[in-house]
């Protein structure tokens, strides 16, 4: 038995759905520990295209057990329009192939709001949430005031658990000038779906126990990137969980041993979605270029990307951070065109040069990137399922990535296609 963490090494938007899915043929049970709708997983199957934001890259597999673990944050009527809206794609998803763990917190309304009124507020200070209520929901989680989705299923308790959350939301509410949140709506509307989300809640900890001892190959399948970690990323220009592979073990209720290799997807170049440090970032015809051919759009928001160069420096430092055992390197086709292409293997911070990404976010302003400069392969990769068959400098591009951050690649992905991985490594299989 090998359980497998698939984790993001940049800021997100790696690739790791097609991956997971990819993986997903191999294992039994895909596990999201981390996150919430904020963040999407594009999945192209046999000329479908498939647009996850909570469920689990599996569910689109037949003979899967797919789990939300309590690390997740959940909107519940999200889910159930994703829910419905894949089951016209006709993707079975029921009590037996789909769990939510019974102590996942609920992202509610007045969570949304908040997040749109703390942004709409900040000015040039915004993070750039996707504003659909995640920070304020895990705000709540460690305040302890929030609600679970063991709480809808008792009226009273719920009445009891909303009357706190909500002495806490109207105090500042009042503060900033906006109307109170009024419970018994909100409270009635709860009940009404409480029996759709209930069918599928179980005790997560439990069945994965139950699932080790059957020796189930699992997968945990991480949300956002390393360099989105509440504590190893660009903070305050981060998400509201840890993205790290470690967090695969307390999103869910296992113990670290539960994790046997941890998968990094690495994108051939970086993008980053929202406000914050992205040193490599290029805002010229060289960045839109790699922004069209990669299509760099978010999946649940649409917002156009940022793009750069491959971060040599900060790929290797999430590797380190993370316990990255093998790296699946994606998107490479869209460097096809290129006459060349660079590498950030140093930076240089007031006349002094350091392989780190420093702590503060001051310092990570003004870091200036120094290149290595890699000639480009001019000819198409778009497809290429051998590595043999790939053009030499698109090989020695890769060789020199490996080198650089000090991990083996596994993979390489050359389409959004399912087939279209250069399988080096089956994690699975070592």
């Amino acid at each position: 038995m090998k359980n497998i963490a698939v984790v993001g090494s940049q800021w997100g938007d790696e690739g790791k759905g097609k991956i997971v899915d990819w993986l997903s043929e191999q294992a039994d049970v895909v596990i999201r520990f981390q996150g919430g709708h904020n963040a999407g997983h594009t999945l192209v199957i046999d000329g479908t295209t498939y647009k996850l934001r909570l469920l689990p890259s599996g569910i689109v597999r037949k003979n899967k057990i797919s789990i939300i673990g309590n690390g997740v944050v959940v909107d519940p009527w999200a889910l159930l329009d994703e829910i419905n809206e894949i089951q016209l794609k006709n993707v079975v998803v029921n009590e037996n192939n789909f769990i939510i763990s019974e102590s996942a917190n609920l992202i509610l309304p007045f969570h949304k709001e908040m997040d749109e009124i703390r942004e709409d507020a900040a000015g040039n200070e915004k993070i750039g949430t996707t504003r659909r209520g995640i920070g304020p929901a895990y705000e709540d989680k460690v305040g302890r005031r929030s609600i679970r989705v063991m709480d809808l299923r008792s009226e009273k308790n719920l009445d009891q658990r909303l009357e706190l959350v909500l002495s806490h939301h109207n105090a500042i509410r009042k503060g900033l000038g906006k109307k109170i949140f009024e419970k018994q709506k909100l409270k009635k509307n709860l009940l009404k779906i409480a029996p759709e989300i209930l069918k599928f809640s179980q005790p997560v900890w439990l069945k994965i126990d139950e699932f080790k001892r059957q020796k189930k190959k699992i997968l945990f399948e991480g949300a956002q990137g390393i360099l989105l970690d509440v504590d190893h990323g660009t903070y305050p220009f981060v998400t509201s969980s840890n993205t790290v592979a470690s967090s695969a073990a307390t999103g869910t209720g296992c113990g670290p041993n539960s994790i046997n290799y941890v998968l990094g997807i690495t994108k051939a170049y970086t993008t980053r979605v929202g406000e914050g440090p992205f040193p490599t970032e290029l805002k010229d015809d060289i960045g839109e270029m790699l922004g069209v051919r990669g299509k760099e759009f978010g999946t649940v928001t649409s917002r156009k990307r940022r793009c750069g160069w491959f971060d040599g420096v900060l790929v290797r430092q999430t590797i380190k951070i993370s316990g990255i055992n093998g790296i699946a390197l994606t998107k490479l086709d869209v460097l096809d065109e290129f006459d060349e292409i660079k590498m950030c293997i140093q930076y240089e911070l007031d006349g002094k040069k350091i392989d780190y990404l420093p702590a503060s976010v001051e310092d990570q302003l003004k870091i200036k990137p120094i290149y290595k400069t890699f000639p480009g392969w001019k000819v198409s990769t778009n497809g290429v399922k051998n590595m043999d068959d790939l053009p030499d400098n698109a090989k020695n591009y890769i060789y020199a990535v490996e080198d650089f951050i000090g991990t083996k690649i596994s993979s390489v992905s050359t389409s959004p296609e399912r087939e279209d991985t250069i399988l080096i490594e089956n994690p699975f299989e070592i």
